[in-house]
């Protein structure tokens, strides 16, 4: 049973900061249906991801082919976590022409989570195993450089998640 009005759920925080976590609480509503990058990711480019360069292409190849699977989903009446990191001012801008596009109502959920949280976090989850992707240190700092939280002017209707430990 579709709702009539359908919720894009948007994720924005550092690696291990949690985001999947909430997709996953946020993915068990009614008529919602989960979208995990790491998932498609890890399933159609595994053997092709060695550097953070290879992320940005494969990410970027992969938005391609979601945002018309997105679009279809929300204008059925679908709601759609996507757990796709909104961590940078280009990759929302992909997000908004998905809002623009749909008329889709949105939260974009910014988890505001120290780096030693999540440096701790990632260590645990690495130690684990059970993560698709197991980032080193040195790439969370090198992804951690280029994260921008969302801004006022980007016109996204923001739910801040506060976490320590």
């Amino acid at each position: 049973m579709s709702q009539s009005h359908p919720m894009l759920h948007l994720l924005c925080g550092k690696i291990a900061s949690g985001k999947s976590t909430l997709a996953a609480q946020l993915a068990a509503q009614d008529a919602t249906v989960l979208l995990a990058e790491d998932a498609w990711l890890h399933g159609l480019y595994a053997d092709q991801m060695s550097s953070p360069a290879d992320y940005v292409r494969c990410s970027a190849s992969l938005r391609s082919v979601m945002a018309p699977h997105v679009a279809a989903l929300l204008e059925a009446g679908v709601s759609v976590v996507l757990d796709f990191p909104a961590n940078t001012v280009a990759t929302r801008a992909w997000m908004r022409d998905l809002l623009t596009q749909t008329g889709a109502a949105h939260q974009l959920h910014l988890l505001d989570v120290s780096d030693d949280t999540c440096l701790a976090r990632l260590r645990r989850r690495n130690a684990a195993g059970n993560h698709a992707f197991a980032a080193t240190e040195a790439q969370f700092h090198q992804f951690t450089r280029h994260f921008a939280p969302p801004t006022p002017q980007e016109g996204f209707d923001v739910v801040v998640h506060s976490h320590t430990e």
